[in-house]
């Protein structure tokens, strides 16, 4: 019908026009997820060592901590520190999502992805052009459907231990307790985009009911009722001071939804 749409998963990491998103929004969420082990024998992408992993399955909507609870469950590692990331595995793949030194690319052997013109194919990491919270999806108009991950066994008690520390982690550190789409702004090389904002005296900077994080920088939030324009004139302004005193260019994480 040549109708716009965009794709998305939890949408965790959108930052929404005000006057919403003028089209079809495909929402690939718990309607399609699903997670299984995958018979070695089954998987016709080359993989090195293959007899050292175990393969799981999952689809696109399935959310990340379920994914996390299901690698725990069967005493698989690799994946402690994706675990805690509010979104989906469709998601997780169109950005690398990572934390903690970690990211989704480690351990994905390949997604199953439909193109524009209605063909399935299966992609590697490699040939998804994954890097640093970046694909080659949306640019070539791709939707993720499925993926396959190549897992190790590992210690259930070590896993365990691994994931409350991470956890720990993320709620002394981040600020959970507020409304966010997670960090802002991506690593400038070199950097840490929170602290150039701190640095650049930007912590609480608020904008209405919109603000600079003041447990973690990193982190622009929603401290009640704030709107998607309050949100703009916060990033806007911290970029602008981070240019002017230090020469970074800031790019954003948060993704970007009805407006430019």
């Amino acid at each position: 019908n040549n109708v716009d749409y965009y794709v998305i998963g939890n949408g965790s990491n959108l930052l929404v026009s005000d006057n919403g998103y003028d089209g079809v929004i495909i929402e690939l969420l718990d309607d399609y997820a699903g997670i299984e082990l995958v018979d070695p024998a089954d998987i016709r992408i080359q993989c090195e060592d293959k007899d050292e992993y175990t393969f799981v399955k999952a689809l696109a909507g399935t959310r990340m901590l379920k994914v996390g609870k299901f690698m725990v469950d069967q005493s698989l590692t690799g994946f402690e520190c994706l675990g805690g990331i509010p979104g989906t595995i469709g998601g997780a793949i169109v950005m690398n999502a990572g934390a903690y030194g970690g990211t989704i690319s480690d351990v994905l052997l390949y997604a199953r992805v439909i193109t524009k013109e209605n063909g399935i194919l299966e992609l590697t990491p490699e040939e998804l052009e994954l890097g640093y919270r970046t694909s080659n999806i949306e640019k070539n108009g791709y939707i993720v459907s499925s993926v396959v991950l190549k897992m190790k066994k590992g210690n259930p008690e070590e896993i365990k231990a691994l994931i409350a520390d991470l956890t720990e982690r993320r709620k002394s550190k981040q600020p959970l307790e507020y409304p966010s789409a997670g960090s802002t702004f991506k690593r400038p090389e070199g950097y840490f985009a929170g602290k150039l904002v701190d640095d650049a005296g930007l912590r609480g900077y608020r904008v209405g009911n919109v603000m600079v994080s003041e447990k973690h920088c990193g982190f622009v939030v929603n401290v009640g009722g704030g709107t998607c324009e309050e949100a703009k004139a916060v990033i806007t302004h911290v970029r602008e001071e981070v240019e002017k005193k230090f020469g970074v260019i800031l790019e954003m994480e948060v993704r970007k939804l009805g407006w430019s």
